[in-house]
């Protein structure tokens, strides 16, 4: 499928940029050990702000003024049950079956009960939601963040998360559909309906950050700390960057 030729297309390009990110270089007492390609990632996030002030966000603010509240809610909940299929799968890779089992509870209860997910009955029920991903996956494992990375368009990430969003893109269950008009057709609504989701968390954060970029980085990389802990982060424990940190410079 094309769609599969495009997906292994951004994987090698997201790694060449990445490659290059680390090519560039700051003054060794001015870098964040966790962001040591901090010029290729403020320039990349510069981009991705202007891409999205020019296009995401008026196309995120018209969803929202032309989609009436409830079936903008029912479609938001529609695509959380699809990610809770995955964080079923992802919970299932860490052997927490509990959670993977309340993940395939609210997929069930969500999908008949909730009209194919666009009611969130499970949430109702006390059925609780956890959305693992492929990165928190591997972070359970082991693997360590890597480096602070800015991947094009989709934001924030590390080197752990965006093989982890390569193995999120394998399992989502639309990857599987034939059509490529669907499948496409899919993910841009999915993308405009969570970029319509943060309007309002955006609005704030530019009000509130005297330096964006760092705002994002530090939140993201602090949520991730949480994310793979189940909330419990090791207070003791350093950043892993996979490498030594020198090794780039050389």
């Amino acid at each position: 499928m094309h769609r599969v030729r495009l997906f292994h297309t951004l994987c090698l390009a997201l790694l060449a940029a990445s490659l290059a990110g680390g090519c560039s270089s700051i003054p060794k007492e001015q870098r964040d050990p966790r962001d040591p390609w901090q010029p290729y990632n403020r320039a990349m996030f510069k981009f991705n702000t202007d891409f999205d002030n020019a296009f995401f966000k008026p196309v995120a603010r018209g969803y929202q003024a032309v989609i009436p509240e409830p079936m903008n809610h029912g479609i938001t909940n529609f695509f959380n049950n699809i990610a809770d299929v995955t964080s079923a799968v992802n919970n299932v890779l860490q052997f927490k079956l509990s959670r993977a089992g309340s993940d395939v509870g609210r997929v069930v209860v969500n999908t008949t009960v909730g009209l194919v997910g666009f009611i969130d009955v499970a949430t109702n029920v006390g059925i609780p939601s956890y959305k693992e991903d492929f990165g928190q996956t591997l972070g359970y494992w082991g693997f360590g963040d890597g480096p602070y990375f800015v991947m094009p368009i989709l934001g924030p990430s590390s080197v752990r998360d965006t093989v982890g969003f390569a193995g999120d893109v394998v399992i989502d269950p639309f990857f599987s559909l034939e059509a490529d008009e669907i499948y496409w057709g899919f993910v841009v609504v999915r993308a405009i309906d969570t970029r319509a989701g943060l309007l309002a968390a955006g609005d704030l954060m530019d009000e509130a950050a005297l330096d964006r970029y760092v705002f994002v980085r530090d939140a993201y990389l602090q949520r991730r700390r949480n994310l793979v802990h189940d909330g419990n982060p090791p207070e003791d424990q350093d950043y892993d960057l996979f490498w030594d940190e020198d090794a780039i410079d050389e």
